[in-house]
């Protein structure tokens, strides 16, 4: 359906995450991948999360400068909010370790910005999920770094996978957001681009 109405259009999915990737091909969308490096640092006192996820979502578009009337380049950015901290992706497995610690056992906001570029328009739009851990056991962390080493995901963990399993009690909102993008709202909106006149 939006590989129709977005015909007119060229997808740019500005994302090296599998995962979101594999979300645009069960969407439906016909898409290209372009990333491009940018230096993913906000200010210190921007404010909570949201704001935070929606600057880093428009800071990877500014890359790009070149865009053509047809382009539409969908950048994204999700943290794990706790305590009034982001907590990006781990940057060792001491990191990790300490990061899933202060997680166990306790409820955690999971948040994802998505921006939309083009020539003549940007739209951002972000969503939040709450996130109930168990109480994790030293062997539960160590077990789950050890098989599935999520370095490069916020918070040091994959919904999707065993920890997600074992460690989750339950969830209030989207669980597609908790794995890096809020489907629905996406289809939402590049429903919404799609009808604007050309």
């Amino acid at each position: 359906m939006l590989k129709e109405k977005l015909k007119n259009y060229n997808i740019i999915l500005a994302s090296g995450s599998p995962r979101r990737q594999q979300f645009f091909e069960e969407l439906d969308i016909n898409f290209t991948i372009d990333v491009r490096e940018v230096e993913e640092v906000y200010p210190a006192q921007i404010g909570d999360g949201a704001k935070i996820t929606d600057y880093l979502a428009q800071l990877k578009a500014s890359a790009f400068k070149d865009l053509s009337e047809r382009d539409i380049v969908i950048t994204s950015d999700t943290i794990v909010w706790k305590d009034g901290k982001a907590l990006g992706k781990p940057l060792d497995k001491e990191d990790a370790t300490q990061m899933l610690q202060n997680l166990s056992g306790s409820v955690h906001e999971v948040i994802t910005s998505v921006c939309f570029t083009n020539k003549h328009f940007q739209k951002t739009i972000n969503d939040t999920t709450k996130v109930w851990f168990k109480t994790l056991t030293e062997e539960e962390i160590a077990y789950y770094l050890n098989t599935y080493q999520p370095y490069d995901k916020a918070g040091s963990y994959g919904v999707q996978e065993w920890i997600g399993y074992i460690g989750i009690d339950r969830l209030e909102g989207s669980y597609f957001n908790v794995m890096g993008l809020p489907t629905r709202l996406v289809y939402k909106t590049l429903l919404e681009i799609a009808a604007r006149p050309f």
